[in-house]
């Protein structure tokens, strides 16, 4: 399989080679198409098809195309199509399969399956359709495709309509030629903050239809998704709204902006810092205590910053500070609160569904829909002990808080978002979900530092949801996290705080087995010295 390149068509020359393989294949050997001058036969679809190429060297030994929107051509072929399928969610096409006839080995079919498959895997789709050329049925059925409907096409080019699911096409090709599957079909290994990759329960309610934010059946699917939200923090109330994080924080800010005093924001990485810049945007009167990025927050220095100056009404901090991998030490802060009658907001964003969150006796925390809850990113939340402040100030409306209070919702909510929220909530299992992150944490730890690379945070203070990794001066860490995602290991570098520190960061908020990490320490150890010298 060395000898030979699988990746999707980009190139000119590529797309060159598919007509004139294409011509040979649809015309000289099956005459479906007739003869041109040309030697090249380009397909109806082409601006709509995605390409699928085996390459030896510079040369197009094989290819197959995927199209996804309907009419399919088989919809052109056979009325009626969809009475002839199984139950299905998104099905999609596999068509113009073409191997040069010097090059007719399993192997490199196999190859061209495997791309298919991570294709349809990653969008989505779960039913695959083709239009098996009736000179190789019995190579369909043995790969696990089903025959339905009656033959289409023309006398000397006579196709069998077929479908196959594609989990099971994935297990039946890997049963045909393992090796040569399991060579090709190397899934990415997600270790990104987000997006989650989506569990199957969760990403169907993606799909299903939408339903309009005044209904009853969004009001009820609202009050349900809150009170598991609530179960799983212990928070009285938590608020939905359309946006990100920085909106939660923001909606957080306008509260406080509403509280007579003055406020604490603690900051030891890069979300400490965006507080900061939140409360300054909303010229909210505060002070800050700033650790050092990387180390925990101290609370000898927070109780000498809450005992000096002006008596303080607030404080505010991040829960899991997930640019050094740091987790805040939230029973202290709870402590300090209750013995300087202080406000507590949180910013949970990344602790939400990573680690617990117990919520009691706090008045204010950020969530959002992504990140630990696996859900979809799109969602703000923000927790809320129903003792929202007397407003002394008039805010934005999509900031006043106090607007999302009443029943239903003030603005426009996607339902789509909020079902998938829902289903990955009730889907959480948070007892196991927080002991299997923090074992499968604990163990990449012990095998990173084993490879020599050590992360960032110390043991005793360490978030499991990300650990962020301090490279040599000589390591550059784009190149590395680049060279990383040519290896299929999808890891965090991209971000400006990461980019200037010179770090990378390895998550565990999505589903991850160890096995599928096992290879991951040594490769990252081999790459830092090379790279090192």
């Amino acid at each position: 399989m060395s000898n030979f390149l699988f990746k999707i068509a980009t190139e000119p020359d590529e797309f060159r080679q598919i007509r004139e393989l294409n011509y040979r294949t649809f015309v000289e050997e099956i005459p479906q198409h007739s003869p041109n001058q040309d030697h090249a036969l380009a397909d109806r679809f082409d601006r709509e098809n995605t390409y699928f190429v085996c390459k030896k060297g510079d040369e197009v030994v094989g290819m197959i195309a995927v199209r996804c929107n309907r009419p399919f051509s088989l919809d052109g072929k056979l009325p009626n199509l969809d009475t002839y399928l199984p139950p299905h969610r998104s099905a999609c096409e596999i068509r113009l399969l073409a191997v040069d006839p010097q090059h007719r080995q399993g192997r490199i079919l196999t190859g061209l399956i495997g791309m298919i498959y991570q294709f349809f895997s990653a969008r989505g789709h779960d039913l695959a359709l083709i239009s098996g050329t009736t000179r190789q049925i019995k190579l369909y059925e043995h790969m696990g495709f089903v025959a339905f409907g009656p033959l289409v096409g023309s006398p000397g080019a006579m196709y069998q309509p077929m479908y196959q699911f594609v989990d099971r096409f994935r297990h039946r090709v890997g049963e045909l030629n393992s090796a040569a599957f399991a060579e090709v079909v190397r899934p990415d290994v997600n270790l990104l903050p987000g997006p989650i990759y989506l569990a199957p329960a969760v990403q169907a309610a993606l799909i299903a239809k939408p339903v309009c934010h005044r209904a009853e059946a969004f009001d009820q699917l609202m009050e349900r998704t809150r009170g598991m939200l609530c179960e799983l923090t212990g928070a009285s109330a938590v608020v939905i709204a359309m946006g990100s994080g920085t909106l939660a924080n923001d909606l957080v800010a306008g509260q406080l902006a509403q509280i007579p005093g003055c406020g604490l924001i603690l900051s030891n990485g890069e979300f400490g810092r965006r507080l900061v810049d939140h409360a300054t945007r909303l010229q909210l009167d505060f002070e800050t205590v700033e650790m050092p990025w990387g180390e925990a927050f101290d609370e000898e220095a927070i109780h000498g910053a809450l005992d000096q100056g002006e008596p303080k009404a607030w404080l505010w901090a991040v829960h899991a500070e997930t640019s050094t991998g740091v987790l805040n030490d939230l029973e202290m802060l709870k402590r300090l609160s209750r013995e300087f009658h202080l406000s507590l907001c949180l910013d949970c964003v990344s602790s939400l569904g990573v680690v617990p969150c117990d919520l009691h006796g706090v008045a204010l925390a950020s969530g959002v829909s992504g990140k630990g809850l696996r859900a979809l990113a799109g969602l703000a939340l923000v927790f809320h002990d129903k003792n929202l402040p007397v407003p002394v100030r008039a805010l934005p409306r999509y900031l006043d808080l106090r607007l999302y209070l009443a029943p239903g919702v003030p603005f426009t909510l996607s339902s789509n978002l909020l079902a998938v929220l829902s289903v990955a909530v009730e889907t959480l299992n948070p007892v196991a979900r927080f002991s299997d992150v923090r074992k499968t944490a604990d163990w990449l730890c012990r095998k990173l530092l084993e490879a020599g690379v050590c992360p960032l945070a110390a043991e005793a203070v360490r978030f499991p949801g990300a650990l962020t990794i301090s490279l040599p001066p000589q390591v550059n860490s784009c190149e590395l996290g680049n060279a990383l995602q040519r290896e299929g290991w999808l890891v965090s570098y991209q971000s400006n705080y990461l980019l200037e520190h010179n770090w990378i960061q390895i998550c565990l908020f999505g589903p991850t087995e160890r096995t599928d990490l096992e290879p991951l320490p040594g490769l990252l150890a081999a790459m830092i010295n090379t790279e090192a010298g």
